[in-house]
C-alpha cells in the first residue's frame, strides 16, 4: 500500500489544482477535441490526396505503403542534433536507428524537423548568451512547426540541454493529444573533477595561474560526447524527465556508448508507437498534469537542481494549463529533504549519482516518504512506482529490474529518512527589493545572512574591472542590474562566479543581487537572482545606490535595502545604460524582449499560456503581493 502523501505536498497540489482550474480545463477541452478527431483513424487520412502525396513523396519501400494506407502509425522525430556540441553529437545516428525500429513494429518514423541547440558553456560572458533564454521559446515554436503538418500519431523528441528540453516539452504540449517521449543521450564519462576545475578557475581569476593551465583544466573536464557532468540545468532536465514520466524508467544518465542506451532508444520508439496504436491512447498533455508538475518540483528540490527551473518548470506547466508559482517552490522546499550531493552542491558528478542508484533510488525514497505522487500517468504506463527500476540488458534483451535496497554511495545519495539536510535548499526571497530566488544548498551556514554595502554594476565587465583593481576587497553585496528578460534576454552571469569566490576566500562577506540568472552553478556564493520586477521595469533594484546597505537573509526569506522607506520611495529609478541590442543576432530578438513575461511567471513570450490561458487573468485570484504594491508594475512603465 502506498504511503500517505505528505501534508505539505498534498496542500500545495490542491492549491495548484484549484488555481489552475480554469486554465487546465480549457487545455484539456482542447486536447479532447483534437483526440476525438483522431479516434477512428490516423490524422493523415483527413488530408486531401495532393496534401498526402506531398507527405508521402520522400518515403520509400514499406514506409511509402504504410503512409499511403489508412492504418499504420506515423511517428515524428524532432531533433536537436548538431555535431558542434558534445551533448547533441550522439544524436547523429539516432533517427536512422529509430526508423528501423519503427519499421519492425509496422510504423513509420521520420524526422519532422530540427530545433536549435546552443551551449551556455560556450556563450557565457559573450553577447550570444543574450539569446539563450529566448532559444527555449524558439525551440517550442520550432517543435510546433515540425508537428504542424498534421501527419503524425506520436512524437519522439531528441533533446538534452538547458533550454532544449523545456522548449521541446512546451512545443509538444501544444499537440498534447499525441503520445510523446523525450529521448536522451546521456552524460560524458567523468573527467577532471568539478572541484578541481573550480579551484583552477579561482586561481586564474586571482592571477595565480595562466591561460594555458586554465585551458588544460577545462579541456580535461569537458572531453567527450555527452552532457557535462556537473548538476546544472542540462542534467536537472534529465532527472526531471525521468521523474515526470517523459523518459522510460532510469533513462536519464546512461552513458552514450553503453549498449543499454541504444536499447532504451529502441524501446522508447516502440513504446510511443504502442501507445499511439492502442485502444486507449494518451498524450503528453495527460502525462504532464498538476501532480507530475509537483513531482518535478519535489525532485528538483531534493537533488539541489538548477535554479533555471524556477522559470522552466513554470513555463512547461503553463503550456499544459497548470499555473505553478514561486510560492509553490518555496512551500515545498521547506518540507522536502536534500538527499543528493552533486556538484556544485558536493564533489560528486552525475555519473557518481547514477552509480549510487540514480533516479530509480531517488524516486523510490521520495515515494516511500510520501513526497511524490504515485498515481500519475507516465510514458511507461500508470503509476510512478515502475520508475524505481533501472534498465539493464539480460542476454541482450532490455529489462527493468528493481534498484538495490541501499544507496551505492551514501556520500552522494541518501534515503529521505537520513538526508543531508532537512530542506531542499531553494528559497524565495521577498522584501523591499522585490521577489527573488536563492539556492543555499552549497552555501555555508555563516553566509546564509549577508548584510553589507552595495556596489552597483550594469554588466559583468564593469564588475570584473572593479575586481581586478581590488576595489571590491571588502564586505560587499554586488548588485548587477539590467540583466532581466526584457533588458537583454536574461543571460547567465557565470563570469562572476570565480571572482566572487576569490573575494569570499579572502575572508570577506559577499553576496550577489541580480535580475539576471546563475543557473545551477551559483555554488557557495549567496546569490539572490531573478529579482522581479527587473530594473528596466523600474523595479526597486533600479533605485539602489552604491553604499546602500543591502541585506540578503535566506533564513527569514528577506531581501531588503536598509534605507529610509520614504527616502527610497522618492528616488528616481536609474536611467538605463545605453544598449543597442545589435550584433550576434540580438537585433532579431527585439520583439521577444518586448513581449517576454516576468521571471516569476516563467519568462516566456506566449501570452495565451499559464495564467492567461483561459480567461486572460490570474486563474487563482490571489491578492497582489505586498512588496509589489509600492513599486511601478510592468504595464505602468512600458
Amino acid at each position: 500500500m502506498a504511503p500517505a502523501v505528505h501534508p505539505v505536498v498534498a496542500h500545495v497540489t490542491a492549491r495548484l489544482t484549484e488555481r489552475s482550474r480554469a486554465s487546465r480545463t480549457a487545455y484539456l477541452e482542447r486536447l479532447s477535441r483534437a483526440a476525438s478527431e483522431l479516434s477512428l483513424r490516423p490524422a493523415r487520412t483527413d488530408l486531401g490526396c495532393s496534401n498526402l502525396a506531398h507527405a508521402v513523396a520522400a518515403c520509400g519501400g514499406s514506409d511509402r505503403v504504410v503512409m499511403a494506407a489508412d492504418t499504420g502509425i506515423s511517428l515524428g522525430i524532432v531533433t536537436s542534433y548538431n555535431d558542434m556540441l558534445s551533448a547533441h553529437a550522439p544524436f547523429e545516428h539516432y533517427p536512422a536507428a529509430m526508423k528501423q525500429t519503427a519499421r519492425e513494429v509496422g510504423a513509420v518514423a521520420r524526422v519532422a524537423g530540427g530545433v536549435p541547440a546552443m551551449c551556455d558553456g560556450i556563450t557565457q560572458g559573450r553577447a550570444g548568451m543574450e539569446l539563450s533564454l529566448f532559444s527555449r521559446d524558439v525551440i517550442a515554436m520550432s517543435t510546433a512547426i515540425a508537428l504542424s503538418h498534421d501527419v503524425f500519431d506520436g512524437v519522439l523528441m531528441l533533446g538534452v540541454c538547458d533550454k532544449i528540453v523545456p522548449g521541446l516539452v512546451a512545443g509538444a504540449l501544444s499537440f498534447g493529444h499525441l503520445p510523446a517521449a523525450l529521448v536522451p543521450a546521456g552524460p560524458m564519462a567523468s573527467g577532471r573533477s568539478n572541484a578541481e576545475k573550480a579551484e583552477t578557475r579561482k586561481a586564474y581569476a586571482a592571477g595565480e595561474v595562466g591561460r594555458d593551465d586554465l585551458l588544460a583544466s577545462e579541456v580535461a573536464s569537458y572531453h567527450s560526447p555527452g552532457t557535462c557532468t556537473f548538476y546544472g540545468t542540462a542534467n536537472s532536465n534529465q532527472m526531471l524527465m525521468d521523474v515526470m514520466g517523459l523518459h522510460l524508467p532510469g533513462a536519464a544518465f546512461v552513458h552514450p556508448d553503453d549498449p543499454v542506451r541504444e536499447a532504451l532508444t529502441a524501446a522508447t520508439t516502440r513504446r510511443v508507437a504502442e501507445i499511439a496504436g492502442s485502444a486507449a491512447p494518451y498524450g503528453i498533455g495527460q502525462v504532464v498534469d498538476e501532480k507530475s508538475v509537483v513531482n518535478g518540483v519535489v525532485a528538483l528540490l531534493a537533488t539541489g537542481g538548477s535554479t533555471n527551473h524556477t522559470m522552466h518548470l513554470i513555463a512547461m506547466a503553463a503550456a499544459a494549463g497548470v499555473d505553478l508559482t514561486w510560492e509553490d517552490f518555496d512551500d515545498l522546499s521547506a518540507a522536502v529533504p536534500s538527499v543528493a550531493r552533486i556538484y556544485p552542491n558536493g564533489p560528486a558528478d552525475v555519473n557518481h549519482f547514477h552509480q549510487a542508484g540514480g533516479t530509480p533510488f531517488l524516486i523510490r525514497t521520495l515515494l516511500d516518504s510520501g513526497l511524490l505522487h504515485e498515481d500519475v500517468l507516465t510514458l511507461a504506463g500508470p503509476g510512478l512506482r515502475r520508475y524505481t527500476q533501472r534498465p539493464t540488458l539480460v542476454d541482450g534483451v532490455l529489462e527493468f529490474v528493481d534498484i538495490a535496497a541501499e544507496s551505492g554511495d551514501p556520500a552522494v545519495l541518501r534515503p529521505a529518512t537520513e538526508p543531508f539536510a532537512a530542506d531542499g535548499g531553494l528559497r524565495m526571497l521577498r522584501g523591499t527589493l522585490g521577489h527573488a530566488v536563492i539556492k543555499v544548498s552549497a552555501v555555508s551556514e555563516k553566509d546564509r545572512v549577508i548584510e553589507a554595502p552595495a556596489r552597483v554594476f550594469t554588466d559583468q565587465v564593469g564588475f570584473l574591472q572593479a575586481f581586478s583593481r581590488r576595489e571590491l576587497d571588502r564586505d560587499v553585496v554586488v548588485v548587477i542590474r539590467e540583466q532581466g528578460p526584457s533588458a537583454n534576454g536574461m543571460p547567465e552571469l557565470h563570469a562572476l562566479t570565480p571572482s566572487l569566490g576569490v573575494l569570499q576566500k579572502r575572508g570577506y562577506a559577499v553576496a550577489l543581487v541580480t535580475d539576471g540568472r546563475m543557473s545551477g552553478a551559483s555554488g557557495a556564493i549567496p546569490a539572490a537572482i531573478h529579482v522581479t520586477p527587473e530594473s528596466v521595469h523600474a523595479g526597486p533594484i533600479s533605485k539602489i545606490h552604491d553604499g546602500d546597505i543591502v541585506r540578503v537573509d535566506s533564513l527569514t526569506g528577506r531581501l531588503d535595502v536598509l534605507v529610509d522607506e520614504a527616502q527610497f520611495a522618492a528616488r528616481v529609478p536609474a536611467q538605463r545604460v545605453t544598449e543597442d541590442g545589435v550584433g550576434t543576432g540580438r537585433e532579431l530578438f527585439a520583439s521577444m524582449r518586448t513581449a517576454v513575461g516576468r521571471a516569476d511567471e516563467g519568462a516566456h513570450v506566449f501570452a495565451t499560456m499559464g495564467r492567461a490561458f483561459a480567461s486572460g487573468v490570474h486563474g487563482g485570484g490571489d491578492a497582489e503581493p505586498d512588496y509589489l504594491k509600492s513599486v511601478p508594475q510592468e504595464e505602468d512603465v512600458r
